[in-house]
């Protein structure tokens, strides 16, 4: 994969940061929760948060990328999450002489803190990068003495689509699996690898108490779309209407809020417990859209 790591472009002498490209909803987070949203010229379609980022030009998704479209925009940086593309893409815009940084995506604790030192170094703001880390490394600690204290863990699924009766779910190595850990919940589809559909045998012996989908997707997954396909007809979840939906940049974005996601999810799976707050911070202030 073309681009190079933000040590690399520090290393080359100091990057212009001026005009930024920001692909991937955590990397714009971060830029924008280091308070560098003005430097921010674009971003991709996965950049949903905050709301000042979906102001910006949209350079579109993140994994179709055209080299014209992003070139366009004048950019002096351009920070990508891992895995944006296409390959063809990132060459065009290396030989075009703008610096590509690549943040390595990651879905836990400390692959969270790791996109916030890269995309820190990546635009000479370290300080301001260590700040925000010990931020959200806080945020960590509480919601794992949280989990801790919990009552039980949940089982539940994650559906991604449904279409022609079958769902997709999220199984083990997936983004969803990885917040279902963080917030002490037991994936249902843990036997399944990655995000695929779910055999109506598998998910209804799987029994999960709850269903969590996303909100604002292309597709409206309701309790009366996902409980009356047939994997879940049956199931606990079923029975007892169980829906949990949020906001999918949220959810799965493994950015500084992460933590507040996991614990949100908690929360809605544990209807009886009352979940402390995590502390407010500026940067997570707002609600998606």
């Amino acid at each position: 994969m073309p681009g190079v790591a933000a040590a690399e472009i520090r290393g080359r002498g100091a990057a212009d940061t001026s005009r930024i490209v920001s692909i991937g909803g955590a990397v714009t987070e971060i830029l924008f929760a280091l308070g560098l949203g003005d430097r921010v010229v674009a971003v991709d379609q996965t950049s949903r948060y905050p709301a000042a980022a979906r102001r910006k030009p949209d350079v579109g998704y993140s994994r179709a990328l055209s080299p014209e479209g992003v070139l366009s925009t004048g950019p002096s940086l351009i920070l990508a999450a891992e895995g944006a593309g296409p390959r063809s893409t990132l060459d065009v815009l290396e030989q075009a002489s703008v610096p590509v940084v690549l943040i390595p995506e990651a879905h836990d604790r400390a692959g969270v803190l790791a996109k916030i030192a890269a995309v820190a170094q990546a635009v000479g703001e370290e300080d301001k990068g260590r700040a925000l880390a010990a931020e959200v490394a806080a945020d960590f600690a509480a919601l794992e003495d949280m989990v801790k204290a919990m009552p039980g863990r949940p089982r539940a699924v994650f559906v991604l689509s449904a279409s022609g009766g079958a769902a997709v779910v999220g199984g083990a190595d997936t983004s969803a699996d990885a917040i279902f850990r963080l917030a002490g919940v037991t994936n249902a589809m843990a036997a399944i690898k990655g995000f695929k559909p779910a055999l109506d045998e598998a998910a209804m012996s799987a029994e999960p108490d709850a269903v969590v989908v996303m909100q604002g997707g292309g597709q409206v997954l309701d309790a009366a779309t996902v409980f009356s396909l047939p994997a879940f007809a049956g199931t606990p979840a079923a029975r007892e209407r169980r829906l949990v939906d949020m906001p999918g940049s949220y959810l799965l974005g493994f950015g500084p809020r992460a933590p507040r996601a996991a614990r949100d999810l908690a929360a809605a799976l544990h209807p009886g417990v009352r979940l402390p707050e995590l502390p407010a911070r500026p940067w997570s202030a707002e609600k998606d859209q």
